[in-house]
C-alpha cells in the first residue's frame, strides 16, 4: 500500500487507542484495529526506506515475560527501540517479588519513567489475564494519586485468554498475502488442533485467531478432537461475532472436514479447556507428583490422535491445493524436532519463508499498538517521519 494512502486511511480514524491498553482483540472496535494495522504498515515502510522511526526521546518500555519467549520478546525490543524506548527486563527472581513484593507495589516501582508494560503471563488459566489487569489497576491508582508522572500503558504479550500480537501479526500476514484486508472477507480458515508430543500448550493462540477472525468477515472452521475444547466463553464470542460480521463460525471433530477447500490453515497443538483448569489448581498447589500424573494421562490422551497432522496429503484437501499454511513457531516438526507431531518436514519447509514472514510482523504490531496507545493522531507523526527523512542507518 502506498504511504500516502495508508496517511489518508489514519487520517480518517478516531483516536480510540489512545491511553488505552491492548489486552483483548475483542475488546478493540474494529477501527481501533485497523488503525494499528495501518500504523504497523507505515512503521514498516518507513523503517524499510532507512527513516527514523524514534518518537521517543528517551524512556523505558518493561518487559515482564513469566513464561518463556523468543520471537515476541525481540519483537517487544524491537518494538521498542524502534520508537526510541530502552527496553528493561522484569526478572521476578531476582526482585523483591521473590520476597512478597504486592503486584501494586511491584507496578509503581517499575513505572517512575516507564511509558510501557509489555506482560506475558499464559501459564495459569484464569490468572494472566486478571494479573494484567491488576498491574493495570495499581497503575491507574498510582497516576491518579500523584506517584507517576504518567501511566504506563499495557501491551498484552500473551496471556491465558488471548495472543493478540501474535494474531495480529497472523492477520497483517494475510493482508499482504491478499492483497488488502477487504479481500479477507468471505476466506475460510482452518484453526485446528494438531498432535504434539507435548501437553500444557496454552489456549491463547487458537482463542485469540478465532477471536479475531470472526471480525472481518471470514469462515472460520474450529476443529479439535472431542474434548479438546477452548474456553467456552471465547467459543461463544466467536460465533456471535461471525453473525455480526458477515462471516461464518462453526467447530467440527475432523481435521479433514476443515481442511477442506480451506484458503488458510492454522493446525497447532493445545490443551484441552479441563486440562488447563486442573493443571493451574497443581500448578498453584505446587503439587508436583500430581502434576507428573497428569502430564502422564494427558501424553496418552494425545496419543490417540496422532493421525491430527498437517500433510502433504491434508494440505491437497485445501482450495486448489494451495491453500496458505499458518503456525505461531515454533513448531513440532515430524522428524525434525520430535518423531511425531503437528506438522510433516515437506509442508514445513515449503512454507517455511512465508512462516518467517509472517513472524516478521510481529515487531510492527506491537511498536503501533505503543505508537497508537501514545499519541492522538498517529498520521500526523508518522507523516512528520516521512518529511523529516532523518535516516536510520546515517553512514
Amino acid at each position: 500500500m502506498e504511504i500516502k494512502n495508508i496517511l489518508n486511511q489514519l487520517a480518517g480514524l478516531s483516536d480510540g487507542n489512545v491511553g488505552k491498553d491492548f489486552l483483548l482483540t475483542w475488546e478493540k472496535s474494529p477501527e481501533q484495529l485497523q488503525q494499528v494495522f495501518l500504523v504497523a504498515e507505515a512503521l514498516r515502510y518507513l523503517r524499510q526506506n532507512n527513516i527514523s522511526t524514534r518518537c521517543f526521546d528517551s524512556g523505558l518500555a518493561i518487559s515482564n515475560f513469566r513464561d518463556n519467549s523468543t520471537r515476541t520478546r525481540f519483537s517487544f525490543a524491537s518494538a521498542a527501540n524502534m520508537l526510541g524506548l530502552e527496553v528493561q527486563d522484569l526478572d521476578e527472581k531476582t526482585s523483591q517479588i521473590a520476597h512478597g513484593e504486592t503486584v501494586r507495589e511491584t507496578a509503581n516501582m517499575i513505572s517512575f519513567m516507564a511509558d510501557f508494560i509489555g506482560i506475558r503471563d499464559d501459564m495459569f488459566l484464569g490468572e494472566g489475564d486478571k494479573y494484567q489487569r491488576q498491574v493495570g489497576t495499581a497503575l491507574d491508582e498510582g497516576f491518579s494519586e500523584g506517584v507517576l508522572e504518567q501511566r504506563p500503558g499495557i501491551v498484552n504479550l500473551q496471556s491465558d485468554i488471548d495472543h493478540p500480537t501474535q494474531s495480529m501479526s497472523d492477520m497483517l500476514h494475510l493482508i499482504n498475502h491478499f492483497g488488502g484486508i477487504e479481500n479477507l472477507k468471505g476466506k475460510k480458515v482452518a484453526m485446528t488442533w494438531a498432535y504434539s508430543p507435548s501437553y500444557g500448550k496454552p489456549l491463547s493462540v487458537p482463542q485469540g485467531v478465532i477471536g479475531l477472525f470472526t471480525r472481518f468477515g471470514m469462515q472460520v472452521d474450529l476443529a479439535y478432537p472431542e474434548g479438546y475444547d477452548l474456553i467456552p466463553e471465547v467459543e461463544q464470542l466467536a460465533g456471535a461475532q461471525a453473525l455480526k460480521y458477515g462471516g461464518s463460525f462453526r467447530k467440527v471433530n475432523s481435521m479433514d472436514e476443515a481442511f477442506k477447500n480451506a484458503d488458510i490453515v492454522y493446525p497447532k497443538s493445545w490443551a484441552p479447556f479441563a486440562v488447563m483448569q486442573e493443571r493451574t489448581k497443581l500448578l498453584l498447589s505446587k503439587d508436583m507428583p500430581g502434576l507428573e500424573q497428569l502430564e502422564k494421562q494427558c501424553l496418552a490422551n494425545n496419543a490417540k490422535h496422532m493421525d491430527w497432522e498437517c500433510t502433504e496429503e491434508k494440505m491437497q484437501l485445501t482450495k486448489k491445493g494451495e491453500g496458505l499454511y499458518l503456525h505461531c513457531l515454533p513448531a513440532d516438526i515430524t522428524g525434525v524436532s520430535c518423531a511425531k507431531g503437528e506438522v510433516q518436514e515437506s509442508v514445513f519447509e515449503r512454507y517455511k519463508v512465508p512462516l518467517f514472514k509472517q513472524a516478521s510482523y510481529k515487531p510492527y504490531i506491537i511498536a503501533a499498538m505503543m505508537l497508537t496507545s501514545r499519541f492522538k493522531n498517529p498520521s500526523q507523526v508518522l507523516a512528520h517521519m516521512l518529511t523529516e527523512k532523518h535516516p536510520r542507518i546515517k553512514y
